[in-house]
């Protein structure tokens, strides 16, 4: 059942996908001036709960409450292609447009001496409620709107006639969020907003949302987004707290207060609350087992004397085997009910597998990057990683961030200079966009793990993925869990120099957290290559910035 409120709530709301649960009981609020940022990894249901809310998708129980104008922006936009980009800003502030004419006709109106009197106050009467709107609309500002919009968002070198099908993904998307923030609405739903975007377009969108009067529901993976506009976080992965019971990974929305930052503090207090009622448990189970083991002579501690009577020792055998009963069958109650509501164990933080054995190799030379290019991708470089070095790469999309990693690898060779490394050095990488043979899908991950890896850890045991997930064949799991796969085979076995490249793309917010200090505390060389704005703000390590010109 939905409603018309001021606000964007949901209640109870749960939906089922042919064989899949998504979401269960999920319940959240976002109210007028406040930005909820909805997290969690690939498969989490976040996509499906923001179309449940806009209104595209319909739940299977629960209640929503939305503002009747609410926009909403899906990952995946649906245009007119055969229609020029102007027609999608005409068509966003036509409602705008529309009460600039009625303030026309209204005035015109009002000066008709044929009115009756009371003709001439509806007249008025509607009148002064145009000109309200058209102030809080910003009527007579909205030519200049435009422009700052448009040029906010990185796309005012863009003729406007161009059909839209000649745009780029990239600059469609960022056309329909234009769209979406020059139409007057309510409250705003959008997935991931930020995809396309460059720094400059982000600060923007920031400051445009921010200031936006209505409630604001966001599913992101952008942490330095979600840290810089949030108000709260909801998280919709499972194991984020000891719930227990069936062991499911049901989806319910865990609420956190502030930004990402604020986030992190108080997950990682829940996880240290979670260990320790986990212990807890652990310990009362282990009395239990030993209490159902109890012996006669374990309660009362005493020998028959010889001077008792038959009937006395009786007596005493009596009572001991009923009070051995009791507390036998208390035990045994207090234990099933500690199973039928245990607590599973907290998952292991991300760690890389086998560094206490770490033999590095070239471990006292260089590698020497001298001035290496490849023709129209990446420009000539020189550079050289010492080791223990972490490099980060940056640069916007396109300046050959990838092409670097390709060429340190060995995958491709550069056009001009050489890199001279040290002999037996190992590398590994990460590539930004996992490639898995057609066997290789329809194996069960954890046996294409074993089959793939020397490793003796599973992938549930490197804290990577749970029971369930590893069961799954890859081709049923989902972009991120794929993604932990390719990440388990390299942290199984851990190289001389590691090559990661946008190692955070399709994982948990959590997770990424936890590769990064794992990366972070890696021994060895690392070279990552990244645009993503956290890992950039918060490196410590070298940095070689990519130039487009």
């Amino acid at each position: 059942m939905r409603t018309a409120a001021s606000y964007i709530a949901i209640d109870g709301l749960s939906f089922s996908y042919p064989t899949t649960r998504v979401l269960s009981d999920i319940s959240l609020t976002a109210n007028k001036g406040s930005i909820v940022g909805l997290i969690g990894e690939n498969g989490a249901g976040k996509s499906t709960l923001l179309a449940l809310i806009a209104g595209t998708l319909d739940p299977d129980q629960g209640h929503l409450y939305t503002p009747e104008d609410t926009g909403f922006i899906a990952q995946e936009t649906s245009l007119p292609f055969d229609e020029p980009v102007q027609s999608l800003i005409d068509a966003a502030v036509a409602p705008v447009r529309k009460i600039d004419a009625d303030i026309a006709r209204l005035s015109a109106l009002l000066g008709d001496a044929s009115l009756t009197e009371q003709e001439l106050a509806t007249a008025g009467t509607d009148f002064d409620a145009a000109l309200s709107a058209a102030e809080e609309l910003g009527v007579w500002e909205l030519d200049s709107r435009i422009e700052t919009v448009i040029a906010g968002l990185g796309l005012a070198d863009i003729n406007r006639r161009t059909p839209i099908r000649e745009l780029s993904g990239g600059q469609r998307r960022r056309f329909a969020l234009a769209a979406l923030l020059l139409e007057p609405h309510d409250a705003l739903i959008l997935d991931e907003p930020t995809n396309h975007l460059d720094d400059n377009a982000v600060d923007f969108l920031i400051s445009e949302l921010s200031s936006f009067k209505g409630p604001v529901l966001i599913a992101s993976h952008d942490r330095y987004f979600l840290d810089e506009i949030s108000t709260e976080l909801v998280d919709l992965d499972p194991a984020l707290g000891p719930e227990g019971g069936s062991g499911e990974e049901v989806r319910q929305a865990v609420s956190f207060g502030g930004g990402f930052s604020e986030y992190l503090k108080e997950r990682e207090q829940r996880r240290t609350r979670w260990a320790q009622l986990w212990a807890a448990q652990e310990a009362e189970r282990e009395k239990l087992e030993g209490a159902i083991g109890t012996t006669e002579e374990d309660i009362f501690h005493r020998s028959v004397s010889k001077s008792e009577s038959k009937i006395s020792t009786k007596f005493y055998a009596d009572r001991a085997a009923k009070t051995q009963g009791n507390r036998v069958r208390s035990a045994k109650n207090r234990l099933d009910e500690l199973e039928r509501y245990s607590i599973p164990e907290p998952p292991k933080p991300l760690e890389f597998s086998g560094i206490p054995d770490f033999q590095r190799r070239g471990a006292g030379e260089s590698i020497e990057v001298r001035n290496i290019a490849v023709e129209d991708r990446l420009k000539p470089l020189k550079f050289h990683i010492d080791p223990g070095d972490h490099i980060l790469v940056e640069g916007p999309n396109g300046v050959g961030k990838s092409t670097l990693l390709s060429v340190l690898d060995g995958t491709l060779a550069p056009t001009s200079g050489e890199i001279v490394m040290p002999e037996d050095l190992r590398v590994a990488r990460l590539k930004q966009d996992d490639e898995w043979t057609e066997k290789q899908l329809d194996t069960p991950i954890g046996e294409l793990f074993a089959q793939l890896s020397s490793s003796e850890l599973t992938l549930v045991e490197m804290g990577l993925l749970t029971e369930a997930s590893q069961s799954k064949t890859l081709r049923a799991a989902s972009l991120g869990q794929r993604r932990r796969v390719s990440l388990g085979l390299i942290l199984a076995s851990p190289p001389d120099l590691l090559l990661l490249d946008e190692p955070t793309n399709h994982l948990s917010l959590a997770l990424a957290e936890e590769l990064e200090a794992a990366i972070e505390n890696f021994p060895g060389r690392v070279v990552l290559a990244s645009h993503d704005r956290w890992i950039r703000r918060r490196w410590t390590g070298k940095k070689i910035s990519l130039e487009t010109s």
